[in-house]
C-alpha cells in the first residue's frame, strides 16, 4: 500500500485520466489536481473535435503511434462502462489529384504497420457507396474511426478521481515548483501544498510550468487556432462520416475536414493560423506577453521561414469565407458558404524546438521528483488513457518515460 500524496497540475483529459490511473494503480495513494481555471476540460479537451482516432498517420513505433493503438480499446471500453457516447462512424481520407494517389498509398501501408483495423482502399465508386456527395478519386476507409464526447469523458476520469479519496482543486494557478526534503512543494499567490510526486500537465502552459520546476527552455509552445464552419442543420446530411484530406507529410495539420458530432451538428474545418495569446480563441484576442515571448524565440522565426507559403493560404481562409470553403470544396463538391455558418475555434498547443522544427510527438521530462508532460499534440484525447498508464508506470518504477 502507498501513503504518499500526488499532485497533477492540469485537469484536462490528460491530466484527469492521469489522477484517475494513479488512484486505480496505487491504492492508499491520495491524489490532488491543481486546475488554474474554475472548470476542468476549458480548454484544448473542451474544444476537441471529438474524433477518436484509429492511428493512421502516425510513424511505426513512435510514442504516438503505439499509446494510439493501446488508448483506442481502452476509451471505448471506458464508455461503454460509463454509457458514454462512443460512436464508430468511420472515416474516408480522400485523394482528390493524381499526385496525392503516392502520399495515400505511403499512409496505407504506414497505417498497416500501425494495426490499423479493417482499413481498406477503395474506388472512386466505392467512395460514392459510403459518402455520396463524396469527390475524390480514390480513398482510404477506416471504417473503426469513431467520434465520442471528450468533455463528458473528462468530467467521468474528474468523479473517479474524487470517489477514490483524491480531489480536483480548480482556481489554483501554479505560481511556483519547488523541491523540498521528501517532496515538492507547490505554490499558488500565497497558498502552498506539498505533495511528495508531482507530474505537469498543464496543456497550453506547458512549457512555463515546466520552468518553474526549472526544466529546460525547449520546446515551446506556439498556440495554433483551429477554425470551424458548421454545416447549416438542413445541410447535415451531405456526410455520414468523417471526410478527411490525404495530409502532407511536412506538416502536422490534418486539414480541412467533414467532422459530424456526437449531438448531430457537423463541423467543417479547422485551418490552422497562428494565434496571438495562449488562449486566443478568437482574432482580437492578443496576449502581449505570450506575443513577446513569440517574437522573442528563434525557433518562431526558423518556422516562418520554413512554413510561410501555408500560413499565407491558412490566414486567408481565415478572413474569407468563401476561401475556407473552396478547400472543402474538393471533398463534398457544391458545398459552399450559403451552407455553413461561423462555428466555434480551439487552440493547439503545438512544441516548437529551437530550430523551427514542429515536434511531432509525446515530449516528457523527469525532472526528480517532478514528471513534466511538455507535449501531448493528437491523438492525445483519444490516447489519454494509454497516456495515463504509461506515465504512471514510468514514474513509478523510475523507467525510461520517452
Amino acid at each position: 500500500m502507498a501513503d504518499e500524496t500526488v499532485g497533477v497540475v492540469g485537469a484536462g483529459i490528460v491530466g484527469l485520466a492521469t489522477a484517475r490511473e494513479i488512484a486505480l494503480r496505487r491504492p492508499g495513494t491520495r491524489v490532488v489536481v491543481l486546475e488554474k481555471e474554475r472548470e476542468i476540460a476549458l480548454h484544448q479537451t473542451g474544444h476537441n473535435s471529438g474524433v477518436v482516432h484509429a492511428g493512421l498517420y502516425y510513424p511505426p513505433g513512435s510514442l504516438k503511434a503505439g499509446l494510439c493503438v493501446r488508448g483506442v480499446p481502452l476509451l471505448r471500453e471506458y464508455c461503454q462502462e460509463r454509457g458514454l457516447p462512443y460512436r464508430e462512424i468511420g472515416k474516408l481520407v480522400v485523394a482528390v489529384r493524381e499526385d496525392e494517389l503516392g502520399r495515400m498509398t505511403a499512409l496505407y501501408e504506414r497505417a498497416g504497420r500501425n494495426h490499423v483495423p479493417d482499413l481498406r482502399r477503395i474506388s472512386r465508386e466505392e467512395i460514392r457507396e459510403i459518402e455520396p456527395h463524396a469527390g475524390g478519386i480514390a480513398a482510404l476507409h477506416s471504417p473503426r474511426t469513431a467520434i465520442t464526447d471528450y468533455p463528458a469523458i473528462a468530467r467521468a476520469f474528474a468523479e473517479d478521481v474524487a470517489g477514490s479519496g483524491g480531489e480536483v482543486r480548480l482556481g489554483f494557478p501554479v505560481t511556483g515548483v519547488a523541491e523540498v526534503p521528501d517532496g515538492v512543494e507547490v505554490a499558488s499567490g500565497p497558498e502552498r501544498l506539498r505533495v511528495q510526486r508531482l507530474i505537469l500537465c498543464a496543456g497550453l502552459r506547458s512549457d512555463t510550468v515546466a520552468r518553474l520546476a526549472r526544466d529546460r527552455r525547449e520546446p515551446r509552445i506556439v498556440p495554433f487556432r483551429g477554425e470551424y464552419m458548421l454545416l447549416r442543420p438542413e445541410r447535415t446530411d451531405l456526410v455520414r462520416g468523417l471526410v478527411y484530406p490525404v495530409p502532407d507529410p511536412r506538416y502536422p495539420f490534418l486539414g480541412v475536414h467533414f467532422t459530424p458530432r456526437v449531438d448531430g451538428s457537423v463541423e467543417v474545418g479547422p485551418n490552422a493560423v497562428l494565434a496571438l495569446a495562449r488562449e486566443g480563441y478568437t482574432r482580437t484576442r492578443i496576449s502581449p506577453r505570450d506575443l513577446l515571448g513569440l517574437a522573442a524565440y528563434p525557433g518562431t522565426w526558423r518556422m516562418a521561414a520554413r512554413h510561410w507559403r501555408t500560413g499565407i493560404r491558412e490566414y486567408r481562409g481565415s478572413l474569407s469565407a468563401a476561401a475556407f470553403m473552396k478547400d472543402a470544396g474538393r471533398y463534398v463538391p457544391g458545398v459552399g458558404v450559403r451552407d455553413v455558418v461561423r462555428g466555434g475555434a480551439g487552440v493547439r498547443a503545438q512544441a516548437l524546438d529551437r530550430d523551427g522544427t514542429l515536434v511531432d510527438d509525446f515530449r516528457i521530462h523527469r525532472l526528480g521528483r517532478v514528471t513534466a508532460v511538455r507535449n501531448a499534440p493528437s491523438p492525445a484525447a483519444t490516447a489519454s488513457m494509454a497516456i495515463a498508464e504509461h506515465i504512471v508506470a514510468a514514474v513509478f518504477r523510475r523507467g525510461s518515460l520517452t
